[in-house]
């Protein structure tokens, strides 16, 4: 489920399976401009950065961003006709690809209020649903979360921390958890291998950011 799967850096995710996505391109290392679909799940620049989705995207790459981007977006010089604006709890198909919004938001912290309708996504490919958590803390929505893989951020500050990771995942039992949102901006690679510790056994975990 996760050959041809990458944590690039931070929560930045790239997926070459029947396209390639990106999800929250950031600190990306060179030019690749090879992205079909790029996911946006808000508008910190950790998460939305024009720098790097210069560097990944090809000429006719579709975005797809929560609608308060689409200014950004179209300022940016993104064609409205590759612009998909979306918003919590819906289903959408890009590029042949479905996808499913889940509100991403803070519950004991201010850094992501719910009413931002801000997001993370559970993208179904050949039959595998890859949730990626996108900057949230544990809630009722994201505990009704039937995912093969997910990928949950477990720094803390601005996100769910490790313990809180942990929990969610053993709540919503995916086949695979695979840490993400740490080691750079805000975490360390500890949290990542705490994480790890506190899974039920029959949930692996898959450290894959280098």
């Amino acid at each position: 489920m996760l050959e041809d799967i990458q944590v690039l850096c931070h929560s930045s995710i790239k997926i070459s399976k029947e396209k390639v996505i990106y999800i929250d391109p950031f600190r990306i290392d060179k030019n690749y401009n090879d992205a079909d679909i790029i996911f946006i799940t808000h508008d910190h620049y950790d998460h939305y950065s024009e720098e790097d989705i210069d560097k990944i995207k090809k000429q006719d790459a579709v975005i797809v961003a929560p609608e308060e981007l689409l200014t950004k977006l179209l300022r940016k010089g993104f064609r409205q006709d590759y612009i998909v604006t979306v918003e919590p709890n819906h289903k959408y198909m890009v590029e042949s690809i479905e996808f499913t919004t889940v509100p991403a938001y803070n519950t004991n912290k201010q850094f992501h209020p719910k009413e931002n309708g801000w997001i993370g996504y559970i993208i179904e490919i050949k039959g595998t649903k890859y949730y990626i958590a996108g900057d949230t803390d544990v809630t009722e929505e994201n505990k009704q979360i039937k995912c093969d893989v997910a990928f949950v951020p477990v720094g803390g500050t601005y996100t769910m921390d490790f313990k809180e990771a942990a929990y969610l995942v053993n709540e919503i039992e995916p086949k695979v958890a695979v840490p993400i949102h740490y080691g750079s901006v805000v975490g360390t690679n500890q949290d990542a291998i705490d994480f790890s510790k506190l899974l039920n056994p029959k949930i692996e975990c898959k450290i894959l950011m280098k």
